[in-house]
């Protein structure tokens, strides 16, 4: 038996990664921001009003007030993990929603994104795809080597989402955990840095122009292109 067989490949050359910073990241359809109660609470609070279910596997919200989701904002404004993002949508200047960074790991190279709160304007859009791409893109390139995505294992919305963007599905952990007063069962997705390239080129190809029509719909599913990537399907899609 190799050495490898019995402990594992040998990682060479390792440097752990840089925490996330502060610059926005943009893209072409939309600029990320770093959240600030100042700046963003009252757009996306705006936003938000539109549909309260985009709370339901949250363990917070909905906010009734602004100045509670202000509050709120300003409390996740001030922590460094989860480290929070606003979206901003460049053709209009209007925000849409929120994602994250969180248990932010160097050392590891693992960092996971989530607290996905997306109001319907941003939904099944092009910017909300490029949004979970400008932080995946920005993760594997500053060298981490895993990107995880986890959720409710009752959020079958959230499932496929993660499933679409290339993540491999990993299993689900009983009773991880207690949320708004009901257990919740966790869903495990993640890619890795062996991925990137061939996610980098998929995501490529889903962006082109020509995979859109007039209407600006588009042609082949973002899934069509990563699905050759996932090691692993979610058995309940």
């Amino acid at each position: 038996m190799s050495v490898e067989t019995r402990l594992g490949a040998l990682v060479e050359g390792w440097r752990a990664p840089a925490w996330p910073g502060d610059d926005s990241l943009t893209g072409q359809h939309v600029r990320l921001e770093r959240l600030s109660a100042k700046t963003h609470a009252a757009g996306l609070h705006a936003a938000n009003a539109a549909d309260d279910a985009i709370w339901d596997y949250l363990p917070y919200g909905p906010f009734d007030t602004e100045a509670s989701y202000a509050q709120w904002v300003a409390e996740m404004a001030a922590g460094r993990d989860p480290h929070f993002w606003a979206v901003r949508d460049l053709a209009t200047g209007q925000l849409g929603g929120v994602l994250s960074y969180l248990r932010i790991n160097p050392e590891a190279g693992a960092i996971e994104v989530g607290h996905i709160t997306f109001a319907p304007r941003l939904q099944r859009s092009i910017g909300a795809t490029e949004a979970v791409y400008l932080l995946m893109a920005w993760a594997f390139e500053a060298g981490y080597r895993r990107f995880e995505w986890k959720c409710n294992a009752l959020n079958l919305g959230s499932r496929r989402a993660a499933q679409r963007f290339g993540f491999s599905y990993e299993g689900v952990f009983r009773q991880a955990m207690i949320s708004k007063g009901r257990n919740r069962d966790t869903a495990w997705f993640a890619c890795i840095d062996a991925e990137w390239p061939a996610l980098k080129a998929a995501y490529a190809a889903w962006f082109d122009p020509d995979n859109f029509d007039a209407q600006g719909r588009q042609i082949a599913p973002l899934g069509q292109f990563t699905g050759p990537i996932r090691v692993a399907d979610d058995p309940a899609l």
